[in-house]
């Protein structure tokens, strides 16, 4: 997730009539980009990606720009279309998906989901963005990560939750003691299967990236894939296909979820 949009992706469309509006209100009253800049605390190239909508306009921005430009408020009250946009649009889909989802397989090869991270995880994460975020966008990330969260607990409709997780995902430096419990409490939900595929277990379909499949209550399904700079989400039957015997076969590969656990608390035994 980032906060920043590059050439294959569209910023959302609050992003871009804030980021217009701004630019024009700026025009208007004659106001530099380097005064605005100076005024709200950032880099006049920061204003910039903000007035053509690559980055969002953060309402400190808009704020400083209301009052600079004598906007009586108008400026100031594109806040709260902006803060809508809680995920990058490439992520949006899915996110709408994942909250509508009765299953769920998930398999990651080199993060923690995050349906499942800690809040330090996540801020080590998503603090650590190049380009860098704003201080208000990573804190809003964070808590927008932590609230999707609430699908572990649902009641209605309950919703069946497996993930695997490559071995490499738990060796990183970022996956600290209260991370490997967090895993170990989750894994204990009534709903919830986690596994390990550890490095030995790996076979080809393992390395090629994280997958996710999920259906909705409306008995869809959609495969989702997420890379760095590209995510595709797809309820083609052929991809769904793909995806869900790939996952089919890392599955039978990985540890069963009573090993897995006795793998993680070996972990988390060693670190203490």
């Amino acid at each position: 997730m980032v906060g920043q949009y590059n050439s294959h992706s569209q910023a959302p469309a609050a992003w871009r009539y804030s980021g217009d509006q701004l630019k024009r209100w700026r025009a208007k009253a004659d106001v530099s980009r380097e005064q605005l800049a100076s005024a709200a605390n950032y880099s006049p190239e920061t204003i910039a990606s903000m007035e053509r909508g690559v980055r969002r306009p953060t309402p400190r921005v808009l704020d400083v720009a209301d009052e600079l430009c004598g906007a009586q408020g108008l400026l100031s009250a594109g806040k709260q279309f902006v803060n809508r946009e809680k995920f990058p649009a490439r992520a949006q889909d899915f996110m709408e998906r994942e909250r509508e989802a009765t299953s769920l397989w998930w398999y990651e090869v080199s993060l923690v989901p995050g349906l499942l991270q800690t809040k330090a995880y996540a801020r080590a994460l998503i603090d650590n963005r190049t380009p860098p975020l704003d201080e208000e966008t990573v804190e809003e990330r964070i808590t927008a990560r932590l609230e999707r969260q609430a699908i572990l607990n649902r009641q209605k409709p309950t919703v069946g939750l497996s993930f695997v997780l490559f071995e490499a995902v738990l060796r990183v430096p970022q996956v600290d003691v209260e991370q490997l419990r967090r895993l170990l409490e989750v894994s204990r939900f009534r709903n919830v299967v986690v596994q390990v595929l550890p490095f030995e277990r790996a076979i080809p379909a393992a390395l090629e990236g994280a997958m996710v499949l999920l259906e909705t209550r409306d008995h869809e399904r959609f495969a989702f894939a997420e890379g760095a700079f590209v995510s595709e989400m797809s309820a083609d039957p052929g991809v769904v296909s793909r995806v869900t015997e790939r996952l089919s076969m890392i599955r039978t590969q990985a540890l069963a979820p009573d090993e897995s656990a006795r793998f993680i608390e070996r972990m988390v035994d060693s670190r203490e």
